[in-house]
């Protein structure tokens, strides 16, 4: 990750399992404002959050402590010698384990991707715990087309020599998608991606990870969760969605607006799936958001 980004303090804590989970956090220990608590997309992790961590550890009129979660089989968190427990039901119970061990009763959550599948699943395991919810590019319905592309993209992943060939990896796969990046944006997403493991530039996640999607058909009917969306009605919910998005169908978030009449809504233009947080539109729109709340 480039220098000026602050990688925050790490914290391990156990699942129910015994597995290690990696959590960063950034800001005031202590303060009568609601936490931020970051969940990342079903292949990335923490450092997805690092530029929105250190906009709000260090908000010059109201700082808020901040955590950004590793999900297991990503970034710092081990690794699950069983594969099938990759699924976003045991990813919420490991978001509970967290809740708990860092004594956090109300956050504001903030899920891309798949991050947000889990802040829905929360809203039936512990809804009190939701104050308040960003869906970055994540509806109730998936479209499987992006499903295929992500597996696709997962499974020929090339792996660099070195980091300006990860950057233009990166620019080969997404330029089409985030014609608004700037060359500092591309930077951070090749350090957020990958990381230096054993002497080599390696995807920071489970390589096992991709086994989740192998059975998937561009045929299937995908299972969607609007009763779990629909728990979070009483909740104020920002729903970011890429312009280029091929995950989050226009007609799905419009009909999120008609189910959550609170919701507000915020289209990223010049990028697609998932939309980077610390850019301009997205970080603005976030903390307009965060502003509002009482």
């Amino acid at each position: 990750m480039p220098a000026n980004f602050d990688h925050g303090e790490s914290i391990f804590v156990s699942a129910r399992d015994g597995l290690r989970l990696h959590v960063r956090a950034m800001g005031p220990r202590h303060g009568d404002r609601m936490p931020i608590l970051c969940l990342p997309g079903l292949s990335r992790n923490s450092r997805d959050f690092l530029g929105l961590a250190a906009r709000f550890a260090n908000h010059p009129k109201a700082p808020r402590r901040v955590y950004a979660m590793d999900f297991r089989g990503r970034g710092l968190s081990g690794y699950d010698p069983n594969w099938r427990n990759y699924n976003v039901m045991t990813e919420a119970e490991d978001v509970l384990s967290v809740l708990a061990a860092l004594d956090i009763d109300r956050a504001i959550f903030v899920g891309t991707s798949r991050g947000g599948l889990v802040t829905m699943l929360l809203t039936a395991m512990r809804p009190g715990a939701i104050g308040a919810a960003v869906l970055n590019d994540i509806g109730p319905a998936i479209e499987g087309a992006g499903l295929i592309q992500i597996r696709l993209y997962l499974k020929k992943m090339p792996q660099p020599r070195e980091w300006n060939e990860a950057v233009e990896i990166q620019k080969t796969v997404m330029a089409k998608a985030f014609p608004g990046l700037t060359e500092e944006d591309w930077s951070f997403e090749a350090h957020a991606r990958y990381r230096r493991i054993d002497g080599a530039i390696r995807p920071d996640h489970d390589p096992a990870l991709v086994r989740t999607l192998t059975a998937l058909d561009p045929g299937d009917r995908l299972p969607t969760v609007w009763p779990q969306f629909a728990g979070l009605r009483s909740v104020p919910t920002l729903l970011l969605r890429g312009e280029n998005s091929t995950l989050l169908s226009g007609e799905t978030a419009g009909r999120m607006a008609a189910v959550h009449p609170a919701l507000t809504r915020v289209d990223i233009a010049g990028q697609g799936h998932a939309p980077m947080l610390h850019t301009p539109r997205a970080l603005a729109a976030i903390e307009a958001f965060v502003g509002r709340l009482r």
